[in-house]
């Protein structure tokens, strides 16, 4: 199961850098980087239950503890630069952008990780 689940989110990851890269935005080669790198240590705070993906596409704390916040806010800065890119690419906005992200990721993820809805209720996956 963890190793589907990181497929999965290397698949993702592909495919949102790479919608990124075809519009010729020069730091997408490093934010893909940086994405793979720390994509281990959310997984691991995921499965621990310590964060999980809200509504805007954005990696939250979902109690009080707070490890590895560093990795937490590195992930959110380059997840809402790749948002930002997208929405100049796409004539939206960088926050409509995300909450369709953060849609696609709920429906792909695992049993237990938590995920907030619409309306900002925050649910463990059934």
């Amino acid at each position: 199961m963890k190793r589907k689940h990181i497929l999965i989110q290397m698949l993702i990851l592909a495919a949102v850098v790479g919608i990124v890269a075809t519009a010729a935005w020069g730091g997408a080669r490093e934010i893909k980087a940086r994405m793979a790198a720390r994509l281990p240590a959310i997984i691991e705070l995921k499965q621990k239950g310590i964060v999980g993906e809200n509504n805007q596409g954005l990696l939250e704390f979902v109690g009080s503890v707070q490890e590895k916040a560093d990795v937490v806010a590195e992930e959110n800065k380059d997840r809402q630069a790749v948002y930002k890119a997208i929405a100049k690419k796409t004539g939206s906005s960088a926050l409509v952008v995300g909450q369709r992200r953060a849609k696609q990721i709920a429906e792909k993820a695992d049993k237990g990780e938590w995920i907030q809805d619409e309306s900002g209720k925050w649910t463990q996956k059934m």
